[in-house]
């Protein structure tokens, strides 16, 4: 059962890139003057997928509810490049839901557990999905946009959104205001959504 932390207050956020720093304060935004960042080969840290998992309890009940989203959108085999509409769309939709939903601990039984999209009071679960969905819902692949547990340094399971981009892998994170490269996040990295198909679950680990 994955039980949640909670988001304390919201800030400006600060999207890092293999390119550099992407500044999203209230009004501004900087990126590459052709509205993409560049890519280029580096040290980066990936999700990268180990053995096959089982997925959360909760997981398979949401996509019951919510066939939609647990089906694969684009098969576009090359990963998304962060253009500046992009860039925007996780500054706008991290900010949104964050703000959105009252934070609210699940104190369910696993096998009560749900995970719902935009509920007005929710915990990880609910901001990771809502996150999901309204990128799906503006045109972002299925492969780019994983579920991912974690476990946090006091030992709770944690649910996160990982966004694949061709420059480095993001985390979205309702205990973080700031959208970070994976490699910047201080967790265990249990399992996730396997990329070429949203309904599997794969163990993974960060290198």
């Amino acid at each position: 059962m994955i039980k949640c932390f909670h988001l304390l207050g919201i800030a400006p956020i600060i999207l890092i890139a293999t390119v550099g720093v992407v500044f999203a304060g209230p009004e501004t935004v900087t990126t590459a003057p052709d509205g993409a960042t560049t890519h280029k080969e580096a040290s980066l840290y990936r999700i990268s997928f180990d053995a096959p998992s089982l997925a959360p309890m909760a997981f398979l009940r949401f996509c019951i509810r919510y066939p939609r989203d647990c089906e694969i959108r684009s098969m576009h085999p090359d990963p998304i490049t962060l253009t500046l509409t992009r860039i925007t769309d996780l500054i706008a939709v991290n900010r949104t839901v964050n703000e959105a939903i009252l934070p609210r601990a699940d104190n369910s039984r696993v096998n009560q557990e749900e995970w719902l999209l935009s509920p007005r009071a929710g915990d990880c679960n609910d901001y990771a999905v809502t996150k999901r969905h309204m990128l799906l819902s503006r045109g972002w692949p299925s492969r780019s946009l994983l579920l991912a547990e974690v476990v946090t340094v006091s030992g709770q399971h944690h649910l996160v959104l990982v966004v694949r981009t061709r420059e480095d892998d993001l985390l979205l994170d309702n205990l973080d205001p700031n959208i970070h490269p994976v490699s910047q996040g201080q967790y265990k990295w249990v399992r996730a959504q396997y990329e070429k198909n949203p309904k599997l679950w794969s163990a993974v680990s960060v290198w």
